[in-house]
C-alpha cells in the first residue's frame, strides 16, 4: 500500500477548533466492516452496541503541559519549548523541541516567566530536537511545579486557536491516570463519567493499558512506500490484570473493544501465538496500515484522522481500504468534524 492511497481533500471548515459542549454528545459514525454499512448516531448511544461482559480498553496516560515559550539570552528572542520526556530526575535533564531550531545552539541559555526558571541546552539531538538542563535548586516538587506552572496545554498546531483555560480538562480524558503524554488519546475525549456508568450497568468490562502519545504519532510520512516508514517508539504498560479481562473475554467470544489508534497498537504489540495479550512495560514502534491481521480486538473507537497520516492507515487497515475511504466521503458530506476535538466513528 502506498502513501498516496490516503490522499483526501479535507475542507478547512471541518477541522474541530473546539470540542462538542458535552464528551458524550458528539456526533458518531458507526462503520460496520462486514457489510460497509454506515449508521449515524450521537457518541452517547454507543451503548447500544455492547453488551455484558464485552470488554472496552481504554489508554489511562495523562498529558502534561508540554509547551513553553521563553527567551533566549542576550538577544531575547522569543523560542517555543516543547518538552517530550524527563531523561534525568535529579539533574533535571528534558528532551525538547524547539522552534525557531536555528538559534537554538549549545550552550545557550533560554529564560522563562519572569525569569521563574532557567534552561541551559547541552546537547542536539535532532534537527529540531535539544537536551535541557534545567537550572533549579529547590526540591524536585517545586521544580516541576514551577515548570508546569509555565506550561500550556500541548493543543495540535491543526488547532489553529490560542490554548484557552477549559482545554487543560477537555484535551484530556475522564480516566487519565499517569503522565507522559504530549498529546491525548483522542478516542477517550467523548466518554463522560454518565456514560461510563451507564457501559457499567449493561455489564460491560473496562481494562486499562498505558501508552505515552508522543508528537511521533503525528509525523508526517515522507516515502510513497509505506514499509519503509520508521514509527518512534512510545513507552507502553500492560499489566497482569487488563491481560485477565481481556483474555477471559476473548475466550468467552465476546467483543474487545479498543478505545482509540494508541490502544490499538498496544495491544498488537504484545500477542502470543494464539491471539492473547500478554503483560509487557517497554517500547513499541509498531505500524500498522493494510494488509494486517488484527489479533486482540474485534472492535475500535477513533476519531477522524487527517489525510496521509499513520492513525488514518491503522483505522483503514482495522476497517478495511475500500469501506473506510467510503465512511470518509459520507463523513465528509455529511459535514462531521474531523480532528482531535472532532466526532467519531466506531467500527464494528
Amino acid at each position: 500500500m502506498k502513501l498516496s492511497s490516503f490522499k483526501y481533500n479535507l475542507p478547512e471548515e471541518l477541522l474541530a477548533l473546539y470540542p462538542a459542549k458535552n464528551r458524550d454528545e458528539s456526533r458518531l459514525l458507526v462503520l460496520h466492516r462486514d457489510t460497509g454499512d454506515i449508521e449515524h448516531k450521537s457518541f452517547k448511544n454507543i451503548i447500544d452496541y455492547f453488551n455484558d461482559q464485552d470488554v472496552m480498553v481504554f489508554n489511562n496516560t495523562k498529558v502534561f503541559p508540554a509547551r513553553l515559550y521563553g527567551n533566549k539570552e542576550k538577544t531575547g528572542a522569543e523560542i517555543e519549548v516543547f518538552l517530550l520526556r524527563e531523561l534525568n530526575r535529579e539533574q533535571r535533564l528534558w528532551d525538547v523541541l524547539v522552534d525557531p531550531a536555528r538559534k537554538i545552539r549549545i550552550g545557550n541559555k533560554l529564560y522563562f516567566g519572569d525569569d521563574d526558571l532557567v534552561a541551559e541546552v547541552i546537547d542536539n539531538t535532532t534537527s529540531r530536537g535539544r537536551t535541557l538542563r534545567f537550572l533549579y535548586d529547590g526540591p524536585y516538587d517545586e521544580f516541576k511545579k514551577t515548570l508546569y506552572g509555565l506550561g500550556q496545554t500541548p493543543l495540535p498546531k491543526t488547532i489553529a486557536r490560542s490554548v484557552e483555560p477549559e482545554d487543560s480538562s477537555r484535551y484530556q480524558t475522564i480516566f487519565a491516570k499517569h503522565e507522559g503524554a504530549v498529546a491525548a488519546p483522542t478516542a477517550g475525549l467523548h466518554f463522560s463519567r454518565e456514560l461510563m456508568k451507564r457501559l457499567e450497568i449493561i455489564g460491560v468490562d473496562f481494562a486499562e493499558i498505558t501508552l505515552h502519545v508522543g508528537l511521533g504519532n503525528f509525523r508526517s510520512v515522507d516515502v510513497e512506500d509505506l514499509t519503509k516508514h520508521k514509527m518512534d517508539s512510545e513507552q507502553i504498560w500492560i499489566s497482569d490484570n487488563a491481560c485477565e479481562v481481556v483474555n477471559g473475554a476473548k475466550v468467552a467470544k465476546r467483543n474487545v473493544c479498543a478505545v482509540g489508534t494508541t490502544v490499538m497498537r498496544t495491544l498488537e504489540s504484545s500477542v502470543s501465538t494464539q491471539g492473547h495479550l500478554k503483560p509487557f512495560e517497554g517500547w513499541t514502534n509498531k505500524f500498522i496500515f493494510p494488509p494486517y491481521e488484527f489479533s486482540v480486538a474485534n472492535s475500535m473507537i477513533t476519531n477522524f484522522h487527517l489525510p496521509y497520516s499513520t492513525l488514518m492507515m491503522m483505522v483503514a487497515a482495522f476497517g478495511g481500504y475500500d469501506k473506510v475511504m467510503n465512511a470518509y466521503d459520507v463523513a465528509i458530506k455529511e459535514k462531521y468534524r474531523f480532528g482531535t476535538y472532532g466526532d467519531a466513528m466506531l467500527i464494528v
